[in-house]
Parts: C-alpha cells; sequence; structure tokens
C-alpha cells in the first residue's frame, strides 16, 4: 500500500486503538514531483515499519532534491512511529510551511498527523485547536468531529464531546461501527452509562434497517449476551470473521469458553485463517490455563503474512513464555519488542516485571 498517495502508514499508537480505524482512511497527499525514487522507497519503510530506514531514506532524497513537502511530512510520519514526537512536529510542521497558501487536501492530511503528535507529546488542547481550525475551514467535517470528541471525553469535557459525537452521528445515524466506537471511547472514559445511550438509542431506532451481525455488535455491548449469540449465530455464515470472533467471545461473556475455542477453531481451520480469530482464540486458551495451546494460536496467527496485528500477537506471546516460566526466552523477546514498539507502556512495565524474574 502507498502511503505516499493513500495517506495510509501502518503505525500502531494513533492516540489509542479506537483510532486506529479512522487513521486507516486518512486521505492522501499531492502527488510527488517526476524525481521521487528516494521518497517513494521512504514510504515504503514506513508501511513496512522500518521508521530508521524511512528516516535515512527522506534525508538522501532531500540531498537529491526531491519534493521537501513530501519528505517532511514523511519525516513526520516516521517521528510518530519511533515515538519522537518533538522532531515529528517540528518535520510537519515544515511541510506545512511549504503550503502554497491554497488550502488543499494535502495540508488536511498533515494537520491530522500534526495533531496526533501534539497529542502523543501531551498537549492535548493544542490537537484540539487544530481540529477547530479544520472544522473553521470545512464545517461538518465528521473526521474533524469524532477526534475532536475523542479527545474531549479524554479531557473530561463530556458536553464538549457530547456535542461533538451529536454532530457526527446525526450526519449518518446508520453508521453502527461509529456509534460503537463512540460508546467504547465513553466507556474507556468513566462514561458507559452515556455511552450505552447512543447504543440503545441505535436499536431502538434502528432494527428495520440493521443486519443480524449489527443487531448482535449492539447487543454485545449492551451486555445482553443471550440476543447477542442469537443474532451473531444467524450472521456467522453472513458476515465471516468478524461474526465469529464476536460470537466467541459472547461465548466466552456467557463461561462458556470450551465452546468459544470451537467456534474459534471452526473459523481457523478454514482456507482463510484469521489473525484476530487466532489471537482471540489464543487469549480464550490463556483464560483456560492452556499456556502451550495458546503459544500455538499466537505463533500461527504470526505466521499470516501482511497481518496488521503483529504487535499484539508479539507481546501476547511474550505472556505466554512467561506463564509457561521460560523467562529467559520472554526476556529475549521483550528485548526486541521494546526496541521495535517504544511507545507501549504496558510492555514497559512488564519489562521490569520480566527483569526481577
Amino acid at each position: 500500500m502507498d502511503s505516499r498517495k493513500t495517506g495510509v502508514v501502518n503505525i500502531k499508537y494513533f492516540m489509542s486503538t479506537i483510532l486506529i480505524s479512522f487513521f486507516a482512511l486518512l486521505l492522501g497527499g499531492c502527488a510527488l514531483n517526476s524525481s521521487s525514487e528516494k521518497t517513494d522507497e521512504a514510504y515504503s519503510l514506513i508501511d513496512n515499519l522500518d521508521y530508521q530506514g524511512a528516516l535515512d531514506a527522506f534525508a538522501e532524497a532531500l540531498d537529491k532534491g526531491e519534493d521537501q513537502r513530501q519528505i517532511y511530512r514523511g519525516e513526520g510520519i516516521a517521528y510518530i512511529g519511533q515515538g519522537n514526537y518533538k522532531e515529528a512536529i517540528s518535520a510537519l510542521t515544515k511541510s506545512l510551511s511549504l503550503s502554497s497558501g491554497v488550502v488543499n487536501q494535502m495540508d488536511y492530511d498533515i494537520n491530522y498527523y500534526l495533531a496526533l503528535a501534539y497529542f502523543k507529546n501531551g498537549d492535548v488542547d493544542e490537537a484540539i485547536n487544530i481540529y477547530n481550525t479544520i472544522l473553521s475551514l470545512k464545517p461538518g467535517d465528521v473526521d474533524a468531529l469524532y477526534l475532536r470528541g475523542v479527545l474531549y471525553a479524554e479531557k473530561n469535557m463530556l458536553d464538549e464531546a457530547l456535542s461533538s459525537f451529536n454532530q457526527v452521528i446525526a450526519s449518518d445515524p446508520d453508521n453502527y461501527d461509529r456509534i460503537i466506537r463512540i460508546y467504547t471511547i465513553l466507556e474507556d472514559n468513566g462514561y458507559k452509562e452515556t455511552g450505552q445511550g447512543y447504543l440503545k438509542s441505535a436499536i431502538d431506532n434502528g432494527t428495520k434497517k440493521m443486519s443480524n451481525y449489527e443487531k448482535g455488535q449492539i447487543s454485545f455491548y449492551l451486555e445482553d449476551y443471550e440476543s447477542a449469540k442469537t443474532y451473531l449465530e444467524k450472521a456467522r455464515e453472513e458476515e465471516g470473521y468478524e461474526a465469529v470472533l464476536l460470537l466467541g467471545k459472547t461465548y466466552e461473556m456467557l463461561g462458556d469458553n470450551n465452546y468459544a475455542v470451537s467456534v474459534f477453531s471452526s473459523y481457523a481451520n478454514s482456507d482463510e485463517p484469521s489473525p484476530e480469530i487466532l489471537n482471540e482464540m489464543g487469549i480464550c486458551k490463556l483464560s483456560m490455563n492452556d499456556y502451550e495451546g495458546a503459544l500455538a494460536a499466537f505463533e500461527e496467527a504470526m505466521s499470516i503474512p501482511n497481518n496488521s496485528m503483529l504487535q499484539t500477537l508479539k507481546f501476547n506471546e511474550i505472556v505466554c513464555y512467561e506463564h509457561l516460566g521460560e523467562f529467559e526466552r520472554a526476556r529475549a523477546l521483550m528485548d526486541v519488542y521494546i526496541n521495535t514498539y517504544p511507545d507501549d507502556e504496558n510492555a514497559k512495565d512488564e519489562y521490569t516485571f520480566l527483569k526481577t524474574r
């Protein structure tokens, strides 16, 4: 996938896990000039999570006189991937300064990344200001409203968050995936009942339009697991791995881990194994103290190419080795993990624990 053209970058730490799906949809920048060999190479390296290699390639691209705006944009993205947010802010600001003065799609694209960098650097207010600026130029922009709402929720500014979210939902009341994301954000920040209000409203007003999978999703998050099971059993042949994944989780919530594993296994053994299914099967086996089985599931998932779950799977692999008492192996894997994903605070805490074993 070409990040230069689409704005898609495989960076794991976009604000919080709930925002990853949004950033996978970022709109792209302008086309490069005709001399772009090193810049193209650098963006490919970002897609492969080789951020330092990308920065080295961007430096060469700069020496070769390639498009500076694209180079600084790419450097900013790579610095975000490294967790070096101050440098990211500097590079992205340079890229913005090279604007023609006529606001275009690339300006918006860069500003989204810049807001992310400010957020990750601890300056939530500046990130919100960027979204406000975008909204002053593009009133009603759903992405900016949504992300601003997320940050307001994290600042415990509930009224402001709900104002943004209400506008987002009003723009597309049948976007149930987004309503569920909004619920999750509110729940994560201590407003579970408020978030469930959105879910209840959706299922009360939209059941005729909803698929069985959508009904099952909302029932699951409303903790109505019996209804969720009924809808998701109907949906498992219609929706693919997503319905199977949630159906298995529903059985877990109902306390039937053995059946959950059988649900996951039925899909994991198909012609199109899913890393998400295998990961959840591994988690379920962990809860059943089947550490060898969990490890096998995580390792099988890691063998699937073009896998967006690698970071999660690698961390879960380490947890398995801990439970198996193989602390030396766990420490060695954690050394590599920390260097690859320096922004994972939970992993740092786990690493501290491993050093005592």
